[in-house]
């Protein structure tokens, strides 16, 4: 008996039904091939094509049958579940990213066949071909889409470094990341190493550990902020300061890597292999991300910013990958950095781009994770996980303490930052698989067991306590439209000095313009003030000036605030000193606004001693935005939205 294909090929109906039960093992399925009429069109190719009857038939039955082995079925599974899960645990006031991490886990118990993280457990199945070609997947196997996710993370947090931007917080990242490069290392290997003596932990597994400690978790972060619509000086550094973290992890263990490895090379080897891998990354960073840039202001039409953004993504990652999962992540920061001071707006297109579809990348992204986290490895190294947990919160905590102390910053922000940067991610687990792929296995035994639980711990509870500690520094949900949301701490100036207004004036309008992009020329604007001031004094009293201009262009009103503890003699209408200096910048089209800044601004510095007092005398531009954004500031920088409700509520 003989089965025909549509070509005519003939073929033995007894191998056409031994490769149909085969089939029926291999792929779950219930069904068999049977029926000497049966067609299919690939049996047409004829077997002289190289390709053996078996992998035709796997062919053919996938115009028959579901595929419960297709990666895109599997990713739909792993896609819904997460969903389910992250909308339970928000259902429970916890973080989203939390509910995907867990939901990974749950579904890794199951141990779905094409979902596997270890092949091995499912010996009755044949995950390649005959000619190595691997036919169901694995975990493993979605490591592109995972690569891709964790890179446009990379760059989104890298775009976050922009320069301009960053004034007044120079000092606080910096002493951030002094601290983590030497205060968090040396408080975790130094305990590991104690306790190594007495739990078994040898000295060099410990080291690495403690080097991994410093990593971060750039998504995770960046969503936790997101979910809870933080805004403050906190999260400013939080977010400002997370992705440069993660440069420092790699740095400081590709040194320590390199000094401990076989057949290592010494410091100075150490020091070169560092520096060839942050000198290459950038370049790449920076070469991707220029050539971008090109052909959008010659080619590429403003449609196709986000896209080419994306191309910038993927060809930093496939670039810097040469070095592992730590050099495309280092790629993509410095692509995220070399576009955003380049040209800042185009970042504003690829968050917008991915912004509709942000949702579905993040769930996926997470419940893999979680799915990759292996909590059976954590009973018999419960000991040494624990102590390594609490030594990396320690560190993390005496670090940010004690250089949010130096740089003088808020009680807020001092107590809750390092509780924010508890959460632990992909860079940690690509030095991991570093180590497990060139130490041997008594090094890279401990540290994948103990790593990677208390990775899994970290993940679980690093979002929640860092929501809980934007929650304590008050700032969630304080990303809400208010009336100065304009005075950013980059525009805020404290110790402002000048002989007479109109050196004050293009002081602060050098300010304004090397922090905002204007419309106007600078030249034109600062005409534009001066004929206001030749018209009537703005200096409204009790130590405020609001020097403006009305402007043709625009669409928002921008600002900068100078602040002067001694005050500046500027012959006001009361006689007093000047403290405090508001320069206003209002588009025609926004003068509702405009009006709606000067009358808060001047009943509150008029009426309210406490809050003037409190500007007048700010230590520092954070402590004067912490000011003006303070729960107990409504009265001059009120939710836009609760004062819409209170004129709705009037009308009524």
């Amino acid at each position: 008996m003989y089965v025909f294909c549509g070509s005519g090929c003939q073929l033995p109906e007894t191998q056409v039904n031994e490769a149909a039960g085969n089939l029926k093992r291999k792929f779950w399925l219930t069904e068999g091939v049977s029926g000497q009429d049966r067609s299919c069109g690939e049996l047409c190719l004829s077997r002289h094509l190289g390709v053996t009857f078996l992998q035709l038939m796997r062919e053919a039955m996938l115009h028959e049958y579901i595929d419960i082995y297709s990666p895109l079925f599997n990713m739909a599974v792993v896609l819904v579940a997460g969903i389910v899960g992250g909308e339970l645990f928000a259902r429970m006031k916890l973080p989203k990213v939390t509910g995907w991490i867990v939901t990974g886990i749950i579904l890794r118990w199951f141990d779905l066949p094409g979902l596997t993280a270890d092949p091995s457990l499912h010996p009755n199945l044949d995950y390649f071909s005959e000619n190595g070609v691997q036919i169901i997947p694995t975990l493993n196997s979605y490591a592109p889409f995972n690569f891709f996710v964790l890179g446009y993370i990379a760059f989104t947090v890298g775009a976050t470094l922009h320069i301009a931007s960053l004034r007044n917080t120079e000092k606080r990242i910096g002493l951030l990341l002094l601290a983590e490069a030497t205060i968090t290392p040396l408080i975790v290997g130094s305990i590991m190493v104690l306790c190594g003596m007495v739990m078994g932990l040898d000295r060099v597994p410990a080291i690495l550990l403690a080097a991994i400690a410093i990593a971060g978790a750039p998504g995770t972060t960046v969503l936790v902020v997101q979910e809870a619509r933080a805004r403050g000086i906190l999260t400013r550094t939080l977010i400002a300061a997370i992705g440069l973290i993660d440069v420092v992890a790699v740095a400081i263990f590709v040194l320590v890597a390199t000094l401990y490895a076989p057949g290592q090379q010494g410091l100075s080897g150490s020091l070169m292999q560092l520096g060839e891998q942050l000198s290459v990354t950038l370049a790449i960073g920076f070469v991707t991300s220029g050539i971008a840039l090109l052909l959008t202001r010659t080619v590429v039409g403003p449609a196709f910013l986000g896209p080419t953004m994306v191309a910038v993504i993927l060809c930093s990652w496939g670039a810097g990958y040469a070095y592992g999962i730590s050099g495309g992540i280092l790629a993509c920061t410095f692509a995220g950095i070399a576009v955003t001071n380049l040209r800042h707006d185009t970042v504003r297109s690829a968050e917008a781009y991915l912004h509709s579809i942000g949702g579905v990348l993040f769930a996926l992204f997470f419940t893999f994770a979680g799915m990759k986290l292996d909590f059976t490895k954590v009973p018999a190294a419960a000991g040494l996980v624990t102590v390594y947990f609490f030594a990396r919160l320690l560190g993390k905590y005496v670090g940010a303490f004690g250089a949010m102390s130096l740089a003088g910053v808020t009680k807020p922000v001092r107590n809750f930052l390092g509780f924010a940067l508890l959460p632990h991610g992909g860079v940690a687990v690509g030095l991991i698989i570093f180590v497990q792929d060139r130490f041997p296995d008594e090094v890279s035994g401990p540290v994948a067991t103990i790593g990677l639980a208390a990775l899994a711990i970290n993940q679980l509870l690093g979002p929640s306590a860092a929501r809980k500690a934007l929650q304590k520094a008050g700032e969630d949900h304080m990303d809400r439209p208010r009336l100065l949301d304009f005075l950013d701490e980059q525009r805020i100036i404290v110790g402002l000095t000048g002989s007479d207004r109109t050196n004050i004036i293009e002081q602060l309008t050098e300010q304004l313009y090397a922090t905002t992009q204007m419309e106007v020329e600078k030249e034109e604007f600062l005409k534009l003030v001066a004929e206001r001031e030749e018209t009537v004094t703005t200096c409204v009293g009790e130590g405020l000036m609001i020097p403006h201009a009305i402007l043709n262009e625009g669409e928002e009103i921008r600002g900068i605030l100078g602040i002067s503890s001694k005050g500046l003699h500027l012959d006001a209408p009361d006689g007093r000193p000047v403290h405090a200096v508001l320069l206003l910048a209002t588009p025609d089209s926004d003068r509702k606004r405009h009006l709606e800044v000067l009358a808060a601004f001047a009943k509150a510095i008029t009426t309210d001693i406490n809050i003037r007092e409190q500007l007048y005398h700010a230590r520092s531009a954070a402590h004067a935005y912490n000011i003006l954004h303070a729960d107990d500031a409504e009265d001059i920088n009120y939710f836009l939205e609760d004062a819409l409700e209170q004129v709705a509520e009037k009308k009524e």
